[in-house]
């Protein structure tokens, strides 16, 4: 095993422990989502959106924010307590693990997290009958995709701060407008052009539109090559922030 592999089996022990508290949401959630969202939303929605029934649309758009949303979680106030309450980073320091491979491991455990999360939505999704394509499956690695580009920066931005004040801050005036504009629950092109800029820049409307292409078997072509380099671009750019912000933290 890997020092990183070493890491997520700390973390999937514990997990282990606490799963039971979490079970219930993670298949209720979607599914008052779905009714909520899909059928109570949708039933005003007589027209279709972009060639499809509103619950057809909508559910890649839930799919993708799902997956962000888990994986802002667990970036946020767990990554905040090894450093300040548990300390749990500088306990993993001080055995032969370096700074990149506690955040390895870390950030793995949190895609495991994204992908129970996907997994229980696309369950609940294809009862139904929103998914149209055995593409849909391909959702699973794209929601690791999109967990990982917005989970390393966030955790670069939680390792950068010394109070869980500063945590809603971010999830208020960024992880918010994002979940808001970026196509998931309305087309962004009825949105100005200032904030249809704005959402092209985020992370998560890249995920909702490759997302939405799988569900409904739609073939994005060199766009599709766009969505996920640029993904991969987040993904890049947010561990090495993360990682420079372990190292600063935890070597001394």
């Amino acid at each position: 095993m890997t020092p990183s592999a070493y890491v997520l089996e700390y973390h999937l022990v514990n997990y282990r422990r606490t799963w039971r508290a979490s079970a219930l949401s993670t298949l209720v959630l979607p599914l008052l989502t779905m009714l909520g969202f899909g059928l109570g939303v949708g039933g005003y929605v007589q027209a279709d959106v972009d060639g499809a029934a509103y619950l057809d649309w909508i559910v890649p758009g839930l799919i993708a924010s799902t997956a962000a949303q888990t994986a802002l979680g667990e970036a946020s106030w767990p990554v905040l307590s090894g450093f300040e309450w548990l300390k749990v980073y500088f306990a993993q320091a001080t055995a032969p693990l370096r700074p990149g491979d506690i955040l390895g491991g870390h950030l793995a455990f949190m895609m495991f997290r994204v992908l129970i999360s996907v997994a229980a939505f696309l369950l609940v999704a294809s009862t139904f009958g929103a998914l149209h394509s055995f593409w849909a499956l391909a959702v699973l690695p794209l929601s690791v995709l999109i967990g990982l580009a917005v989970a390393a920066p966030m955790v670069a931005y939680t390792a950068s701060i010394s109070s869980d004040s500063y945590l809603p801050i971010m999830f208020r005036f960024a992880v918010l407008p994002m979940s808001l504009f970026s196509g998931v629950f309305f087309p962004i092109e009825s949105l100005p052009g200032p904030l249809r800029w704005l959402a092209y820049a985020l992370p998560l409307w890249h995920g909702v539109d490759l997302t939405r292409a799988a569900t409904l078997g739609r073939a994005l072509g060199p766009a599709g090559l766009w969505h996920v380099l640029y993904l991969l671009l987040w993904c890049a750019a947010g561990w090495f922030l993360a990682r420079r912000r372990f190292q600063r933290r935890l070597v001394f």
